[in-house]
């Protein structure tokens, strides 16, 4: 494949990116971070509670691959391995042949969705472990293991791993990514009306499994990694451990592949700082350190993010305050938001906007920024219904 096949890829899997952060409300970090990290042939973990649109996610992101073979299962504590990698055949067994068949199993998927993988039952613990790390299965009458075509797989979980057994699988899931329930209104209120009403078909990107695997294989290992982007790196490193958050040596290489794998999403040559921000998904072990992880990333970033990271604890802060009122009447609601809301919200909103303004202008990238100015809107959105009374159409209106 030669350059223009290579842009062309990276063209479509942005389209396609494009498509899914459409579609899935407030997930279009989840969503560039889950190509990323399959551009990147590293396995991802999708960390929250049901009804997050977890699992479909995954399926629509494989179902733009034209050609790849998509698993998936839901994992429990009495989950087998032949259920995972293949069942017995039974004819075979009549006749006095042990044979599985491995036919739309693990075995021969592309791409896998394992839902809650920390349940993986001990019996399949070893063989899951070979099968994320080098992708092999070892058939149950022996011989010569299985080579397995997996790409990456995509994994969700409600909790994190509460033993040893599992946490070695944990400690294999390269990236690994908070989702929550929606917490804009607007965005609420959009989403109930997509289930009475009929939208006109959306644009469907796809790419071929071969373009795919060429970008994995060829494409994102050729990305240049500068010198300055390696200094950063060991600078990160160093904050973090001042912090006492210590990634080990193999999470860090590999981080490296994920870094290439976000310029050549985006369409460049070679890793720009810009690309950093992929870590906050690779450098936390549990979600309280995330932020912390965030921090540190984001300020090697750019230089605006301090100050939209200060704005977007402001808005927690608002946030809880209005949590804490709950049950207050109308008229004490009302008194809060002229008093400390409005304006806190307003003055926030502007400076987001000169932020973004001159981050542009200096070529910088508004990720943070972006993702500052939803919170600020989200949490806006909120007070406008809560405090004031507003249904969701006329707070739309107001933002």
């Amino acid at each position: 494949m030669g350059a223009q096949g290579t842009q062309d890829t990276a063209k479509s899997l942005r389209a396609i990116s494009d498509e899914l952060s459409a579609r899935f409300y407030e997930r279009a970090d989840v969503v560039r971070t889950l190509v990323v990290a399959l551009l990147a042939g590293r396995h991802s973990l999708v960390l929250g509670p049901p009804g997050t649109a977890k699992s479909e996610m995954a399926r629509e992101l494989t179902s733009r691959i034209e050609g790849a073979s998509y698993w998936e299962i839901l994992l429990s504590k009495f989950t087998a391995p032949t259920r995972m990698f293949g069942p017995i055949d039974v004819a075979a067994l009549a006749r006095g042949e042990y044979r599985q068949v491995y036919e739309g199993r693990a075995t021969t998927a592309h791409v896998a969705f394992i839902d809650e993988i920390f349940k993986c039952s001990s019996a399949a613990l070893n063989e899951t472990l070979g099968y994320l790390n080098e992708r092999i299965y070892h058939p149950e009458s022996g011989g010569e293991p299985i080579r397995c075509p997996l790409i990456g797989a995509i994994t969700a979980s409600n909790e994190l791993p509460g033993g040893e057994d599992t946490a070695a699988i944990y400690d294999r899931l390269l990236v690994r990514i908070e989702v929550g329930y929606l917490a804009d209104p607007s965005n609420f209120a959009a989403l109930v009306r997509s289930a009475v009403s009929r939208p006109p078909a959306p644009t469907r990107t796809t790419i071929e499994l071969a373009a795919l695997q060429h970008a994995v294989t060829e494409a994102v290992p050729a990305v240049d990694v500068p010198d300055p982007i390696v200094d950063a790196v060991c600078t990160l490193r160093a904050a973090l451990r001042r912090k006492e958050l210590v990634a080990s040596d193999r999470r860090w290489r590999q981080s490296v592949g994920l870094l290439q794998a976000s310029a050549y999403l985006d369409g460049r040559p070679a890793v720009a700082e810009t690309d950093l921000s992929v870590l906050t998904h690779v450098l936390w072990d549990s979600p309280a350190e995330r932020p912390v992880v965030e921090r540190e990333v984001l300020q090697l970033v750019t230089p605006d993010a301090k100050e939209a990271l200060d704005l977007a604890d402001a808005m927690d802060e608002l946030e809880s305050q209005l949590d804490a009122m709950a049950g207050r009447s109308r008229e004490a609601l009302s008194d809060w938001v002229i008093k400390k809301a409005h304006n806190r919200l307003a003055t926030a909103g502007r400076r987001l906007e000169e932020l973004r303004t001159e981050a542009a202008a200096a070529g910088r990238s508004t990720a943070a920024i972006d993702r500052v100015t939803g919170r600020q809107r989200a949490v806006r959105a909120r007070v406008l219904t809560e405090a004031l009374g507003m249904d969701a159409s006329m707070a739309q209106a107001q933002l």
